[in-house]
């Protein structure tokens, strides 16, 4: 850290050739109260060195990268944040599997529809799983840190976006079919054809992001490892990389390129043709059916596209770090938290079930407390 002292930094006592002094923590503190140093510290000596001693550590540093320092630079609001993000983080859990439950135990929601509404709030369940419980806790402690292993790990999960826009494409494959071909639809999209779908999406989106998430694990990480972020991101990841890395950055982009707008083309091109069979209807009163069965699909797609894009087309193309953030919690935290009120307002079927479910859940609740 810089400071009138010069740069100093914490470290235990060992044999260099350059020359080094140790000046106790204390001692500084005593004569600088203004500064703020590290107290948490394990060490009890803050190690002065020469400039050219901390270039040459830090260009070995990435040897020694064993973790990395997560968390939000606002810490006067943490404790607010942490209450915001509880909040959401449970209403999420209940809203999804509030739908999960609903399609599971009514038989009229068993339809290729509805099953894979029901995947798609699963997949939502682990998605916000995979990052909000680390952030939670990151709020409430002072060391912030994360394991190199768990660091990826959680990259890797957090990378299930990806299942998620096979969900999305698959949905507005379905709709096309019930809507424009709706004298084939029993025959095209069978039980059999329905769970291979589901199938795929989800082997797709474990396979699809395994190369960048591999060579972004490879690069050289250099010293100072603090992530100005809540999550492992593969933008703040490729920043904290000692040299350049043009193949795993064009890469990376790559991916999310022709992922994204693929599978976005594809989605607006079902959604196009929906839309002309749509206005062919000469009943106003089918024309408003249709509409609201693709109405909250087109919601969550326009959701969750018009957030990815803005951060993962280029993950370091000169974003700033507060709207990567900000973009990240949206799509992230509050997108699975829109997903099952979207879907349960627009939805007539899922209304009525959700309804049902809350009256037997009831039931139970009055049975329990009169035994």
């Amino acid at each position: 850290m810089d400071s009138i002292y010069g740069n100093y930094r914490y470290g235990q006592q060992r044999s260099t050739q350059s020359p080094m002094h140790r000046i106790p923590v204390k001692s500084i503190l005593d004569t600088n109260p203004g500064n703020s140093f590290d107290r948490s510290a394990e060490t009890s000596f803050l190690v002065f060195e020469p400039a050219s001693t901390l270039e040459t550590n830090a260009n070995n540093c990435s040897s020694a990268v064993s973790k990395f320092i997560l968390g939000f630079s606002c810490t006067d609001i943490q404790i607010l944040l942490f209450s915001i993000f509880s909040g959401t983080y449970i209403s999420t859990l209940i809203g999804n599997l509030c739908i999960i439950c609903a399609v599971r135990w009514k038989y009229r929601l068993h339809t290729p529809m509805y099953i894979l509404l029901a995947n798609f709030s699963f997949l939502e369940i682990c998605y916000i799983n995979s990052t909000v419980p680390s952030m939670l806790a990151n709020f409430l402690s002072e060391s912030k840190a994360i394991s190199f292993s768990g660091c990826f790990l959680q990259f890797y999960f957090f990378s299930m976006g990806t299942t998620e826009t096979f969900f999305l494409s698959v949905m507005a494959f379905d709709r096309y079919l019930a809507i424009c071909r709706p004298l084939h639809y029993s025959t095209i999209m069978t039980a059999q054809k329905c769970f291979r779908m589901r199938a795929g999406c989800w082997v797709c989106g474990f396979l699809y992001f395994l190369l960048p998430v591999y060579l972004i694990s490879q690069l050289p990480f250099c010293c100072p490892n603090k992530i100005d972020h809540f999550l492992c991101d593969p933008g703040p990841l490729i920043k904290l990389s000692c040299s350049p890395a043009p193949f795993t950055e064009l890469t990376c982009a790559l991916y999310n390129s022709v992922l994204i707008f693929s599978t976005f083309l594809f989605i607006t091109s079902s959604y196009m043709l929906v839309l002309r069979a749509v206005l062919r209807v000469p009943s106003a009163e089918g024309r408003r059916k249709a509409f609201s069965m693709c109405g909250s699909h087109l919601a969550v797609v326009s959701l969750f596209y018009g957030s990815i894009m803005v951060v993962y087309v280029s993950p370091t193309a000169g974003n700033p770090a507060g709207i990567q953030k900000m973009v990240n919690v949206f799509y992230s935290v509050l997108t699975p938290l829109f997903n099952p009120v979207i879907y349960s307002l627009r939805n007539k079927d899922v209304k009525e079930a959700l309804g049902k479910l809350v009256r037997a859940m009831e039931k139970v609740l009055k049975n329990l407390v009169h035994n």
